[in-house]
């Protein structure tokens, strides 16, 4: 089973990232979030939140000079997880395939496990019977910790 992701908001309600539920409950006990959307189910005495909002206001710095810059690592942390299974990122896979064409750009470049960059080969995702989990776009922003 693919682990579940919970988006977190910033207070402005922009949106920050993606964490794992076990993440988003201990944002939840250490009070620095709270839950602006829930999904079914309990995960202890917690409700399984979707969305969650910081309490406080975390500053983010824009990329406007390096936005533009498309590498492989960075479409893994785009992603953080394969787009066809929700596996682990390991490679990335280019939507359209290189031998047709397809170059390395945020709209056809999407992160993907070894398994199913393999099974896709250089077909598109159509062809291979597979459907993404993420759209590929480029970032409109980077996270500063």
């Amino acid at each position: 089973m693919a682990e579940t992701y919970v988006l977190v908001l910033n207070a402005s309600y922009e949106p920050l990232q993606r964490v794992s539920l076990r993440h988003a409950i201990k944002m939840l006990v250490r009070e620095v979030a709270v839950i602006e959307e829930e999904a079914d189910g309990w995960f202890g005495p917690f409700r399984v939140p979707k969305v969650l909002r910081l309490v406080r206001y975390v500053k983010t710095r824009w990329m406007h000079r390096r936005s533009h810059l498309c590498t492989k690592s960075a479409i893994k942390a785009r992603d953080k997880m394969c787009a066809y299974c929700g596996g682990r990122a390991e490679t990335v896979d280019h939507v359209i395939p290189r031998s047709r064409g397809g170059t390395l750009t945020w709209e056809n470049a999407v992160a993907a496990c070894i398994r199913c960059n393999h099974r896709k080969a250089d077909r598109t995702p159509a062809e291979a019977g597979m459907h993404l989990l993420v759209r590929p776009e480029q970032p409109q922003f980077v996270i500063v910790a």
